[in-house]
């Protein structure tokens, strides 16, 4: 009988396996470092990113909120302004009485006849003029009474002057201002 011995083979065959599957293992191993390498510079990239991404929101916010403090002031300033506005305002209306007052009382003046003081104190009024006659002054007396803007008109004094060798009358009267319902200023209520 012959015997073989295959022993070698065997062994020659298991060096073979093992050495595939060692093969393997470095190849497993190699792949294995290689992902991880390639998952760690991925998240790294990531951090990295992510860090820029905070770094510029945080300047952004930064900016944005220095802008909100502009904005802020603008809204200060612009309130400040709508105050001095309604100051106007109110000014103007305040104003406009007496122009609109005095631009009628000259179209109520008769020809002759000429006023040299105009004075309001409050609601009163003092008129102060001359004229040709008793009769321009008593025309001008029921034209001020007849005006939606004066009222109560008394006479003072009614006296003669000469005046660069004319003869005058000189004459002060008094009247009230007589207030709109509009005009009247609203009173607020006491602060408590």
């Amino acid at each position: 009988m012959i015997k073989i011995n295959l022993l070698p083979y065997r062994a020659s065959k298991k060096k073979e396996t093992l050495t595939q599957q060692l093969i393997i293992l470095g190849l497993i191993f190699i792949t294995s470092v290689i992902a991880a390498g390639v998952y760690y510079s991925i998240t790294i990239t990531k951090i990295s990113t992510a860090k820029k991404e905070i770094t510029r929101s945080e300047e952004e916010l930064a900016t944005l909120k220095k802008k909100i403090g502009e904005i802020d002031n603008l809204k200060k300033l612009q309130a400040e302004v709508q105050k001095k506005l309604d100051i106007l305002s109110q000014l103007r209306k305040g104003k406009t009485g007496p122009a609109i007052r005095l631009a009628r009382l000259s179209d109520i003046v008769p020809e002759k006849m000429w006023l040299i003081k105009y004075q309001e104190s409050g609601q009163a009024v003092s008129i102060s003029g001359l004229a040709y006659n008793e009769d321009l002054i008593a025309e001008f007396m029921r034209s001020i009474q007849s005006s939606q803007e004066y009222g109560n008109v008394d006479l003072q004094v009614s006296e003669q002057q000469e005046v660069n060798g004319v003869k005058l009358k000189k004459f002060d009267l008094t009247c009230i201002i007589k207030v709109d319902k509009k005009e009247e200023p609203k009173k607020e209520p006491p602060k408590k």
